[in-house]
Protein backbone atom coordinates (compact mmCIF):
# COMPACT_ATOMS: atom_id res chain seq x y z
CA UNK A 1 0.00 0.00 0.00
CA UNK A 2 1.33 3.49 -0.84
CA UNK A 3 -0.11 6.58 -0.16
CA UNK A 4 1.59 10.23 -1.82
CA UNK A 5 0.41 13.19 -0.64
CA UNK A 6 0.96 16.60 -3.12
CA UNK A 7 0.44 19.95 -3.73
CA UNK A 8 0.91 21.68 0.07
CA UNK A 9 3.03 24.99 0.14
CA UNK A 10 3.04 28.56 1.35
CA UNK A 11 -0.59 30.54 0.79
CA UNK A 12 -1.50 34.25 2.06
CA UNK A 13 -4.77 34.30 4.01
CA UNK A 14 -7.80 33.63 2.16
CA UNK A 15 -6.16 31.81 -0.90
CA UNK A 16 -6.44 28.47 -2.22
CA UNK A 17 -4.84 25.01 -2.42
CA UNK A 18 -5.61 21.58 -3.50
CA UNK A 19 -4.13 18.54 -2.17
CA UNK A 20 -3.87 15.45 -4.52
CA UNK A 21 -3.21 11.54 -2.69
CA UNK A 22 -2.40 9.33 -5.04
CA UNK A 23 -2.87 5.55 -3.88
CA UNK A 24 -1.29 2.20 -5.19
CA UNK A 25 -1.28 -1.25 -3.74
CA UNK A 26 -4.80 -2.00 -3.29
CA UNK A 27 -8.49 -1.42 -4.64
CA UNK A 28 -8.43 1.92 -4.04
CA UNK A 29 -12.26 1.88 -5.51
CA UNK A 30 -13.70 -0.08 -2.74
CA UNK A 31 -12.29 1.98 0.23
CA UNK A 32 -13.17 5.21 1.78
CA UNK A 33 -10.43 7.84 2.37
CA UNK A 34 -10.28 10.81 4.76
CA UNK A 35 -7.95 13.47 5.29
CA UNK A 36 -6.20 14.26 8.59
CA UNK A 37 -3.92 16.92 9.53
CA UNK A 38 -1.92 17.36 12.36
CA UNK A 39 -0.23 20.70 14.24
CA UNK A 40 1.06 21.02 16.89
CA UNK A 41 -0.29 19.01 19.81
CA UNK A 42 -3.42 18.79 17.69
CA UNK A 43 -4.39 16.02 14.94
CA UNK A 44 -7.82 16.63 13.46
CA UNK A 45 -10.26 14.34 11.07
CA UNK A 46 -10.65 16.97 8.32
CA UNK A 47 -12.73 15.63 5.98
CA UNK A 48 -13.53 11.74 4.40
CA UNK A 49 -15.20 10.61 1.31
CA UNK A 50 -16.81 7.24 0.95
CA UNK A 51 -15.65 4.32 -1.81
CA UNK A 52 -18.08 5.97 -4.56
CA UNK A 53 -17.46 10.06 -3.74
CA UNK A 54 -21.53 10.07 -3.29
CA UNK A 55 -21.03 10.55 0.72
CA UNK A 56 -18.63 13.37 2.22
CA UNK A 57 -18.24 14.46 5.82
CA UNK A 58 -16.08 17.56 7.12
CA UNK A 59 -14.61 19.32 10.31
CA UNK A 60 -16.83 21.55 11.54
CA UNK A 61 -13.86 24.17 11.13
CA UNK A 62 -13.56 23.52 7.30
CA UNK A 63 -17.19 23.16 6.59
CA UNK A 64 -18.01 25.09 3.76
CA UNK A 65 -14.07 25.90 2.73
CA UNK A 66 -12.64 22.71 1.82
CA UNK A 67 -14.11 20.01 -0.34
CA UNK A 68 -12.86 16.18 -0.59
CA UNK A 69 -13.53 14.34 -3.72
CA UNK A 70 -11.55 11.91 -5.63
CA UNK A 71 -11.22 10.07 -9.16
CA UNK A 72 -11.64 6.04 -8.66
CA UNK A 73 -10.18 5.67 -12.84
CA UNK A 74 -6.90 7.86 -11.50
CA UNK A 75 -7.01 6.00 -7.88
CA UNK A 76 -6.78 9.97 -6.68
CA UNK A 77 -8.10 11.73 -3.75
CA UNK A 78 -8.00 15.62 -3.40
CA UNK A 79 -8.72 18.47 -1.17
CA UNK A 80 -9.30 21.51 -2.55
CA UNK A 81 -9.56 24.27 0.26
CA UNK A 82 -10.55 27.47 0.13
CA UNK A 83 -10.36 30.59 1.96
CA UNK A 84 -7.48 29.30 4.27
CA UNK A 85 -6.52 30.78 7.28
CA UNK A 86 -3.48 30.77 9.39
CA UNK A 87 -5.00 28.15 11.75
CA UNK A 88 -5.80 25.65 8.76
CA UNK A 89 -1.74 25.53 9.10
CA UNK A 90 -0.34 21.71 9.44
CA UNK A 91 0.96 18.79 7.48
CA UNK A 92 -1.77 16.86 5.72
CA UNK A 93 -2.47 13.51 5.75
CA UNK A 94 -4.33 10.88 3.54
CA UNK A 95 -5.58 7.45 5.04
CA UNK A 96 -7.38 4.63 3.97
CA UNK A 97 -10.84 5.17 6.49
CA UNK A 98 -10.37 3.12 9.66
CA UNK A 99 -7.02 1.71 8.84
CA UNK A 100 -3.36 2.41 9.89
CA UNK A 101 -2.00 3.15 6.39
CA UNK A 102 -0.98 6.80 5.71
CA UNK A 103 1.50 8.95 3.24
CA UNK A 104 3.69 11.02 4.30
CA UNK A 105 2.14 14.13 4.36
CA UNK A 106 2.26 17.41 3.02
CA UNK A 107 2.78 20.64 4.30
CA UNK A 108 0.29 23.71 4.28
CA UNK A 109 1.30 26.84 5.31
CA UNK A 110 -0.95 29.64 5.75
CA UNK A 111 1.00 33.56 6.27
CA UNK A 112 1.42 36.71 5.31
Amino acid sequence: VQLVESGGGLVQPGGSLRLSCAASGFTFSSRAMSWYRQAPEKRELVASINSAGGSTDYADSVKGRFTISRDNAKNTVYLQMNSLKPEDTAVYYCNIKWTAYWGQGTQVTVSS
